[in-house]
């Protein structure tokens, strides 16, 4: 699908193509007009000749995209010879055949896929246990639309907003939970499964503190991790071939590059980052490890006017928007990677998996919060410095009046009966994993034509992240212990021991000095998508940066920005 795309939303026009996915539709499908590849009596696969798949008996059809690090453990398990050309659907049809839901707990990988059972005419939604992959559904009508990706379903929907996901995405910069922007679609959770037409939801995994071994000292907890993320890493590398590590020199993406430089016997490819001269960067550590590593290195200076200009390419390719400034340099990071290979990894997950830094401020209001009656929930929707607390003057009246009394997704999780520490990190890896992080590496690298794996996000590790003490994880002011006792023998002091920064993207100065301009006819327009339900004069003020004190106006602005841009490129999808 071809349409026009503005570069920048006054100025010039670029064409963009929205990467096709699959689609399925169930219930009452009689007077579809669309080209279909197969129906049955109550269900049709719109689009999918390279992601379907019959069960040997042919009453279990499975559509999805599916990536299985235990692919060969699976060939073994159903006696096929790992020679045989068979797909990772018909492995999954055969498994189902056999264990019917039961085969879900045997799966490890990415994947979002669908079940037909023929026979009892009910169709099962999956989603991996991490939410590496999305699945998304439509809520009303006669006939039920699912597909991977938003865009495909933009002719099925509506548009009215969920007041409820807006709120929840100018708090956090992504859209936790089950909620979409779209008022009429869901997304599934991930280690669930969905029945249509009953509705019900089950769940297959869940992600659970089971600490088993407390007296064990973080040596062993940081062996067993090691052999771990060395299984992890040699089953994502791809044989033969050369394989990316988008590398910033922080610990996590340089523990992926010593792993993946020390168990590939193919050409490794590093790729680091930077925004100017203007700006700090890391670039001395980035290359440090990829010194050390001995990597084929690959630097992309990324400025301040691509960051404007490619923003609504990137919007489009997202599903919900997310506001991370990240989202432009990882789009073209990972374009200039496709260059040289065609699976890359990343060190997305070493936050949530292993107590990062960012852990702090709520572990601080665990033990003070009572002092200044600042209650858990609040605290933790502050914790992400984005609009929590400028929501009753940036929210239309009427809208912020509506949103009083709805609930929060985050509460269940942040007031369960487990460590505190292990509470922040399910929290992280449930929903800001599943719902921005990983969801921004699958899309934005398949944007770029690659396959993006992460394997600090690997169901093996994240289950095993939660057996450890939480006081190897984060203590203090030490960071992710066993983690860095883990790779030690294989990175330099200076990145084992180094603060951690986080890849800092210069917003601020980009809304100061570059975008100004751009920003005003975008954001302060009366026919703005957002202007229904942002209180523009706040805008004005932030535009103005009028009592900015902490420096947080050019972050609120780019979430703001990115929010008004994918609400156009999605409006001009469901146009064409």
């Amino acid at each position: 699908m071809l349409f026009n795309l503005f570069k920048n939303p006054q100025s010039t026009i670029s064409t963009v193509k929205v990467i096709p996915s699959w689609c399925v539709a169930c219930g009452k499908i009689a007077n579809l007009t669309e080209d279909l590849i197969w129906k049955d009596e109550q269900f049709a696969v719109i689009s999918a000749p390279e992601n379907f798949a019959f069960s040997p008996s042919k009453r279990f059809v499975v559509v999805g995209d599916i990536w299985l690090s235990n692919r060969l453990e699976l060939l073994q398990k159903l006696a096929i010879d790992i020679n045989d050309n068979i797909s990772n659907q018909q492995i999954i049809a055969q498994l189902w055949e056999k264990y019917n839901s039961e085969s879900l707990n045997l799966l490890v990988g990415m994947f979002g896929l669908v079940v037909w059972d023929r026979e009892q005419q009910i169709l099962y939604l999956v989603r991996d246990a991490i939410g590496s992959r999305t699945l998304y559904y439509t809520t009303t009508g006669l006939t039920r639309w699912i597909a991977p990706k938003l865009t495909t379903l933009a002719p099925y929907r509506s548009h009215d907003l969920d007041v409820i996901a807006l709120r929840d995405y100018l708090c956090c910069a992504f859209v936790p939970g089950e909620r979409t922007l779209w008022q009429d679609i869901r997304e599934m959770r991930p280690g669930t499964f969905l029945e249509m037409p009953s509705n019900k939801v089950y769940h297959y995994w869940q992600l659970k503190e089971q600490v088993t071994d407390k007296n064990q000292p973080l040596e062993w907890y940081s062996q067993k991790l090691r052999c771990l993320l060395e299984q992890v890493v040699k089953e994502y590398l791809p044989k033969n071939q050369p394989v990316g590590v988008f590398l910033s020199g922080g610990l996590d993406s340089s523990s992926i590059t010593a792993l993946a430089a020390k168990l590939h016997t193919a050409p490794v490819h590093t790729y680091s980052i930077h925004f100017g001269t203007e700006t700090p960067n890391e670039l001395e550590f980035s290359s440090l490890v990829a010194q050390h590593c001995q990597t084929q290195h690959h630097i992309l200076e990324i400025t301040f006017r691509d960051m404007w200009e490619r923003l609504p390419e990137t919007m489009l390719y997202l599903d919900d928007p997310i506001g991370d400034p990240l989202t432009v340099p990882n789009l073209l990071v990972g374009k200039i990677a496709r260059e040289n290979v065609e699976i890359t990894l990343n060190g997305e997950g070493g936050d949530p998996c292993f107590g990062g830094p960012k852990n702090q401020p709520m572990l601080i209001n665990s033990l003070y919060g009572s002092i200044n009656n600042q209650d858990s929930l609040q605290a933790y929707l502050i914790s992400f410095q984005k609009c929590a607390l400028d929501l009753p003057q940036l929210l239309k009246p009427e809208i912020y009046q509506s949103l009083k009394n709805e609930t929060s997704v985050f509460y269940d999780d942040l007031n369960a009966d487990v460590n505190y520490l292990n509470r922040l990190m399910t929290l992280n890896i449930k929903y800001k994993g599943a719902d921005q992080i990983l969801t921004k590496v699958n899309n934005l690298t398949q944007a770029a034509g690659l396959q993006g794996l992460s394997p600090l996000f690997d169901q093996r590790v994240v289950d095993f992240s939660m057996q450890i003490p939480p006081e190897y994880k984060l203590s203090g002011v030490e960071e992710k212990a066993v983690l860095k006792k883990a790779v030690s023998d294989i990175l330099p002091d200076t990145i084992i021991h180094r603060p951690k920064s986080g890849m800092m993207v210069p917003v601020q100065l980009g809304f100061r000095k570059y975008w100004q301009k751009e920003a005003r006819k975008l954001l302060l327009n009366r026919n703005s998508e957002i202007s229904a339900y942002i209180n523009q004069d706040i805008l004005r003020n932030w535009l103005e940066f009028k009592g900015d004190i902490w420096g947080r106006y050019g972050v609120k602005l780019w979430l703001l920005v990115s929010l008004e841009i994918w609400l156009q490129v999605n409006k001009s999808v469901l146009k064409k």
